[in-house]
């Protein structure tokens, strides 16, 4: 993995800032003047769907760019497809856009708004004879093209006369013929050695209801034609695209060129490459359609909306965009570079809480009967002003069942009979016995308490080296917690080499619900915008579905990578 970071520049020495290529790229045009030292970038996407990781690394870069270089930056969608668009697409990427941080002002665009315009210029080019109607069905056109070696071969409608294609297209307009029976394609080399230049589409025949403009067009623009015409309509500076685009850049120079217009310049970067999950819409589509996810905003898809639910900040994806950089060349980043940018985050910002997910009960025996005390807690400490708060404690409370072993190996460092542990916050303990029911599972386990070590500190000076987390019983809620971990249990599920399909490789344990997890009284009061480290277990949030009836709580990322174990076995 190549990681490319840019650093702050150092006011003191003096020292030049690093920058990727594309702020250099900027950079050196606004010294020419390419552009009046404008800066001008968008965001394109195609309502068809909702924005996952991948779309963030290209809303954060392009909208970064226009923030850093003190430009614009407009949300375009590139509505040209309406047999698979929705509004409800729209929205969606409009509130994830928004969420992460990009501002787009007034500039709100939607390619539809320009459907006019596109057409006069593809009227244009049929005028100057850069342009055809063509009888070749989609089939047909792709047998025709050719191969890297064997030029392609020309549609017998190539050279219809400039009357005969702008009579043609009108008609396409105006509903005359059926879908697919006719397209525009432009007139370029058919034995070009990029596929995109040998004559390729620029309007199909597609007689369906657009989301904005209803029944008024037949025919719609492919996104090739359509693309660069939005980008010159808008004044935009910089159109930054993935690198899949860039045998494409051809063809947005051509049809630019051709019609003698403002000219953006197209510049392409590694898209985002994720281990554990899959990019892909359609097959996004497929996990939600088919209910192997709950919706799209399921906590284990990689979403945006699915991962803001889970309970990332937006803060946390935008240092991931910044730690991985921008590259030029393809590659696939590990999972855990992005939860180790929201631990990052979430460990300066998200305040500490004491829960027990697996609760079995530890006993005080010699602590009084019916006393409940409150201790002093710290709230964050990474951030003092945070302050503390008061946890109450009891002689009856709930802790971890991983933290008591009756038949502890040497190197346990919590409780077993006859050690003595830190209560956190609270007291040393000395385990004495512990209660099992008829099956042999422990139930209770009993301590005596030591009231000098009150705040977990001894007055005699003597150390302990096990220090576990607990909640009182009598004050403790009851919530349920979902553990959500990686929605796939290799790190390429769509790798072509893999012996079977990508859904044969969903992570059965990507989801486990533990009901009942006893938690600190004061996350009663918890919010959709709180963040807590469940200290000990990991970071959390509220889930969406949280009424004050039935409390539930979503594992964001663990305290640390637990999957480098499980790659190295």
């Amino acid at each position: 993995m190549s990681v490319e970071s840019k650093p702050e520049a150092n006011e003191s020495s003096k020292e030049p800032r690093s920058l990727h290529f594309i702020e250099q790229i900027i950079e050196h045009d606004n010294e020419t003047g390419r552009f009046g030292g404008r800066v001008h970038t968008r965001f394109p996407p195609e309502p068809n769907g909702y924005l996952h990781i991948g779309h963030a690394k290209a809303i954060v870069l392009s909208s970064g760019m226009a923030k850093e270089f003190g430009g614009k930056f407009n949300l375009r969608f590139d509505d040209t497809n309406p047999a698979k668009e929705d509004v409800e697409y729209v929205e969606s990427i409009k509130e994830d856009a928004k969420w992460l941080g990009a501002d787009w002002e007034d500039r709100l665009f939607f390619a539809s708004d320009y459907f006019e315009q596109m057409y006069e210029y593809a009227v244009q080019l049929i005028k100057k004879g850069k342009a055809y109607v063509c009888d070749l069905t989609a089939d047909q056109i792709r047998e025709t093209r050719g191969t890297p070696t064997v030029p392609g071969t020309p549609s017998p409608w190539r050279d219809r006369s400039i009357e005969e294609n702008l009579d043609l297209f009108q008609r396409m307009r105006d509903g005359e013929f059926p879908d697919g029976s006719k397209t525009l394609r432009a007139k370029i080399d058919m034995a070009s050695p990029n596929f995109n230049m040998r004559d390729p589409v620029m309007y199909r025949i597609v007689r369906a209801p657009h989301h904005r403009q209803g029944n008024k067009w037949n025919i719609y623009p492919m996104y090739d034609w359509a693309h660069g015409l939005e980008d010159s309509i808008e004044g935009i500076t910089h159109s930054i695209c993935t690198l899949e685009f860039e045998h494409h850049r051809p063809l947005y120079d051509w049809f630019l060129d051709e019609l003698g217009v403002y000219h953006p310049q197209q510049i392409e970067f590694a898209r985002l490459n994720l281990t554990y999950t899959i990019m892909s819409k359609r097959k996004l589509l497929e996990l939600v359609k088919n209910n192997h996810v709950d919706g799209w905003d399921d906590p284990r898809m990689p979403t945006i909306c699915g991962l803001r639910r889970r309970g990332y900040t937006p803060e946390a994806i935008r240092l991931f965009c910044k730690t991985i950089g921008v590259a030029k060349f393809n590659s696939t980043i590990d999972a855990t570079v992005l939860e180790n940018s929201v631990r990052e985050d979430l460990n300066k910002k998200a305040l500490r809480r004491m829960a027990v997910i697996d609760p079995i009960k530890l006993v005080i025996d010699n602590y009084p009967e019916d006393q409940v005390e409150t201790l002093t807690a710290i709230n964050n400490p990474e951030n003092e002003a945070d302050g503390t708060r008061e946890v109450p404690f009891s002689k009856v409370l709930y802790i971890e069942r991983e933290d008591f072993m009756e038949d502890a190996p040497k190197k346990y460092f919590r409780l077993t009979p006859g050690k003595e542990v830190r209560l956190r916050y609270a007291y040393y303990v000395t385990c004495k016995s512990c209660v099992k029911d008829e099956n042999g599972n422990v139930v209770e386990v009993h301590c005596d308490y030591d009231p000098e070590t009150r705040g977990g500190q001894s007055s005699d000076g003597r150390k302990v080296q096990g220090t576990i987390h607990w909640v009182a019983a009598p004050t403790a809620l009851d919530v349920e917690v979902r553990l959500y971990d990686r929605l796939f249990s290799v790190p390429n599920p769509d790798d072509p080499q893999n012996a079977g399909d990508y859904k044969d490789y969903l992570n059965p344990d990507s989801l486990k619900v533990v009901q009942n997890a006893k938690v600190e009284p004061s996350l009663a009061e918890a919010t959709l915008d709180d963040r807590f480290q469940f200290e000990r277990v990991g970071y959390f949030a509220l889930d969406k579905s949280s009424t004050p009836e039935k409390i539930v709580f979503n594992r964001i990322v663990s305290l640390r990578d637990s999957w480098s174990k499980v790659a190295k076995k």
